[in-house]
Formats: C-alpha cells, sequence, structure tokens
C-alpha cells in the first residue's frame, strides 16, 4: 500500500469515527450502542447484527436533529476546503481563501437585508445564498481588463468590495435592534439551526462544485508554473480562471447559506493536507475536502459539548484551532 492510499485510507476511518461521535455526543448523550441500533435500524440485513430495540426519543434526536447536523457539518467542511485548495492553487498566493474575494461579507449583507426586510426561515439562507453568488460576480467584472482577469486585480477588488459590505452589515447589525442577536450568531458560524432542507439545499452546489474543481486539478497544476507557461502547454487559463471562479463561488455561498460564516476552514485545511500528500492538485483536492469534513464535525462536537447543555458557535472553534496554527505556518514557513 502507498503512502497516499495510507493517507485515504486512515482519512476513511477518520471520518466514520467522527461521524459516529457527532451521533453520540451533545446535551443527551447516545450510547454508541444504541446509534448503531438507530441508524441500522432501517436494514433488516445489518439489524440481526446489532439486534435489541431503541427508544423513539433516541431515534427523534439522531434522525430529526444530530444526522442532518453532522451531515451538513462534513458537508460544508469539504466545500471550505476544497474552495479553499481550489483558490491558493489558482493565486498562487498561500494567504488565498474563498473569502479573499468578498463572497462571505456579501452573504452576511443579504442576511442582514432578509433579516430586516423579509424575516423566515428559508429567506436568510436564500438571501445569503444571492447575495454571496452575486458579489463573487461583481468581483469577477470588476476585476475583468481587456477580457482577461488578472490576479493582483481580482485580490484587491474582492478586499475592496468585502470591507463595503462588510461596513453596511454593520450599519445594519446597528439599525436592526432587535434581531441584532440573531445575525450576530449567523456572522459567528453555527449548525443549531440544521435541518434536512438545508442540507438538500446545499448538496447540488456542493456536490457539483468538488468534481467539478476536481476535474480541473491537472490544469491547476500546470498553472503553477506560471500563466505564459501554462498557455504554452495547452492550457486556456482564462476560461479555467473563470470556471474554477464560478465553482468555488457557487460552493462557498451554499456553505455560508446554510452554516453562517465559518472562518479558517479554507485556509488552513489546504495547508494541512499539503504536509502529508503533497502540492498534486488530483491528490490534494479530495484529501483536502476530506480533512475539511472531519475537522469541521470535530469542531461541531466540541462546540456542543465544552459549554453543555449550551453550545457554542464553531466560527469560535475554528478561529481557536486556526489562528494558532497559522501563526505557527507564518513563523515556520512550511508551505
Amino acid at each position: 500500500m502507498t503512502a497516499r492510499n495510507t493517507v485515504f485510507s486512515f482519512l476513511g476511518v477518520a471520518l466514520v469515527v467522527v461521524f459516529l461521535l457527532g451521533l453520540s455526543v451533545g446535551s443527551v448523550n447516545i450510547p454508541l450502542s444504541v446509534v448503531l441500533k438507530g441508524i441500522t435500524k432501517g436494514f433488516p440485513f445489518f439489524r440481526s447484527f446489532t439486534g435489541g430495540e431503541v427508544k423513539e426519543g433516541y431515534l427523534v434526536i439522531l434522525f430529526n436533529l444530530r444526522l442532518p447536523r453532522v451531515l451538513l457539518c462534513v458537508l460544508v467542511g469539504a466545500g471550505l476546503a476544497c474552495a479553499g485548495c481550489c483558490m491558493q492553487g489558482l493565486f498562487r498566493n498561500p494567504m488565498a481563501s474563498p473569502y479573499v474575494i468578498g463572497i462571505s461579507s456579501g452573504a452576511s449583507f443579504g442576511a442582514a437585508l432578509a433579516l430586516l426586510i423579509l424575516p423566515g426561515i428559508f429567506s436568510l439562507p436564500f438571501a445569503a445564498f444571492v447575495s454571496g453568488v452575486g458579489t463573487a460576480f461583481l468581483v469577477y467584472r470588476i476585476s475583468q481588463v481587456k477580457g482577461k482577469i488578472p490576479i493582483e486585480r481580482l485580490l484587491l477588488s474582492g478586499i475592496a468590495v468585502g470591507f463595503f459590505f462588510s461596513a453596511v452589515t454593520s450599519f445594519l447589525m446597528y439599525i436592526a435592534a432587535q434581531d441584532m442577536h440573531r445575525l450576530f450568531f449567523w456572522i459567528m458560524g453555527g449548525f443549531w439551526a440544521s435541518s434536512w432542507i438545508r442540507l438538500f439545499v446545499a448538496i447540488p452546489f456542493i456536490g457539483f462544485g468538488i468534481p467539478g474543481i476536481f476535474f480541473f486539478s491537472r490544469d491547476l497544476n500546470i498553472m503553477q508554473l506560471g500563466e505564459e507557461s501554462a498557455i504554452t502547454l495547452g492550457v486556456e487559463v482564462e476560461l479555467v480562471k473563470g470556471v474554477l471562479l464560478v465553482l468555488s463561488s457557487l460552493i462557498v455561498a451554499a456553505c455560508v447559506s446554510v452554516s453562517g460564516v465559518i472562518g479558517f476552514v479554507g485556509l488552513i485545511i489546504p495547508h494541512l493536507t499539503r504536509l502529508f500528500v503533497g502540492p498534486d492538485h488530483r491528490v490534494l483536492i479530495p484529501a483536502s475536502s476530506l480533512v475539511g469534513g472531519i475537522f469541521l464535525a470535530g469542531c461541531d462536537i466540541l462546540a456542543r459539548t465544552v459549554v453543555s447543555p449550551a453550545e457554542l458557535p464553531v466560527g469560535i472553534i475554528t478561529s481557536c484551532f486556526g489562528a494558532p496554527f497559522f501563526i505557527y505556518l507564518l513563523t515556520r514557513r512550511r508551505w
């Protein structure tokens, strides 16, 4: 077994472990044996191995609350990590992340506007998604120069647009005093409002975006040599940049719309994964997606248990892990 196969095998086992722990741990702890019985209850073949009955209350917690939450954690973590890996490869810059081009700020603005104008269960994630995608296309349009997208201009445009939407969001939070707490918790990121509906809303965009980015992994590898060299080797650089920006934007907007703003996943996870699997995007993209899902599901477990029975926003947990690790990377220059 090669080293890469070993890494993927380990990640597969880690994902299963975190998945089961996510179903088991919370304000009401459910024994792992009961979790296994509960999730195999609908499969007669497996039921013969687990046996026994499961209390109706446990089934309600497992299938109505925790299963969609854990699946959404894994999906969002995978999406953010994949988009971050794509951005770092596209910009050839280890400091790049999905939020650099202002998507999170735009999505926050959409959420704040929805709370003021049309509050409701679905209006906030829908407005956040539309606003996030719209912000990405706005930055994309501003960055274009004679049909091309200079990387430096794209980064500066994203920073400028992001600051603008952050300022507008702060103003909306100021005038929406009665809904400020809801928006404040949403901006910090969390999965307490997870549901099957939100999961099904995010699946098409993230489920299409990750394979779409992986399809261009060879082009990303070639583009690391520089745009001129990539053109010489037959890569349609502008087309690849445009498609990858659209796919990354759709992924991040979908993630933000269902979980709020969760930082550092798209910035740190590709770095960490690259240390173990190398810079080849054909391996790095799927590995980063797995690590991102594992990491965010693990952070959600901590968010539910650190101050149980209450819970912390997941964004606080990811920042507590991400900021020190990023400082370590800066001091060691290991990228």
